[in-house]
């Protein structure tokens, strides 16, 4: 069980994609990077409390049990890996060569997301809260849904007891020890 606190904070990350290029403007791009986070997932064993897919970036909310910088390692490494192979195996040539960067001393010559992704430290309950409706409004604020509710990608009917049978991304909100105030 997670207690948000300061010794036991949670992050909240955007991660925003490569020249803020609309990746998830498709279905199927959603569903890679939900498969890329449930693996992300399962092989670092984090906890993810909340998140929204848009079109051109992710919001997150995770545990801390990890570092800000492992996390996004895995969050973005594993997602990396997975759009580029889907865009290699789909012989999306076009993507791949809008992704394209200088050949770095790894070998790896192309950027899904921007190197500098925001970390936020969540410290309480109410800050986190914050962060959780601002994630869920996301696509309300930006006109793709009318309500929150709607957005498939998005954690906000699991957070409203109404989720789907087939939600995309499970959330760990029952690993979640409120404080009593």
């Amino acid at each position: 069980m997670t207690t948000i606190s300061i010794n036991t904070p949670c992050y909240f990350f955007t991660c925003v994609t490569h020249k803020r290029l609309p990746i998830f403007q498709t279905e199927k791009m959603k569903q890679v990077l939900l498969a890329a986070l449930d693996q992300a997932r399962s092989s670092s064993g984090m906890l993810y409390f909340a998140y929204v897919i848009m079109l051109d970036h992710l919001h997150i909310l995770t545990d801390g049990k990890r570092s800000p910088s492992d996390s996004l390692r895995f969050i973005n490494g594993v997602s990396a890996k997975y759009i580029l192979d889907h865009l290699k195996q789909n012989e999306l040539t076009s993507s791949l060569e809008k992704l394209r960067q200088f050949k770095k001393k790894d070998g790896s010559q192309y950027s899904v997301w921007e190197h500098h992704s925001d970390k936020f430290l969540m410290t309480s309950g109410p800050m986190f809260m914050q962060k959780m409706h601002y994630i869920h409004n996301n696509p309300v604020k930006e006109g793709l849904v009318d309500n929150a509710l709607d957005y498939k990608y998005s954690s906000a009917r699991i957070w409203a007891g109404k989720p789907l049978d087939d939600e995309p991304l499970e959330m760990d909100i029952k690993e979640i020890r409120w404080r009593k105030s």
